[in-house]
């Protein structure tokens, strides 16, 4: 048996579950997955630093400052608007640079 304090309620109301985009979070920080540029040296390839990175598991540093072991494919992540910045302003500065880094 239930007991009441003698009042009914309505029918009970759910609000619209509130729908946020997926993004792909980095675990330690919680900040969003985001695809960066490699610093590189002069003749050095970003692609090679990168496929070595993951294999030894060893940190590269962006453009931006940001530090982290590669792990996933870059493709498919937004790319880091700073990073994209950076690498605009080094186009302005030098010619034969490409729209985009290569790969």
């Amino acid at each position: 048996m239930w007991l009441t304090d003698g009042m009914s309620s309505g029918p009970l109301t759910t609000l619209p579950a509130r729908v946020e985009p997926e993004t792909e979070r980095v675990p330690e920080t919680g900040e969003p997955a985001m695809a960066h540029i490699v610093k590189t040296e002069p003749g050095e390839s970003a692609a090679s630093k990168v496929l070595e990175a993951r294999i030894y598991g060893t940190p590269l540093e962006a453009l931006c400052g940001h530090v982290w072991i590669p792990s996933r494919d870059p493709k498919q992540l937004p790319l880091c608007e700073a990073c994209k910045d950076i690498y605009d302003t080094y186009r302005a500065f030098n010619d034969g640079l490409n729209e985009r880094p290569n790969e």
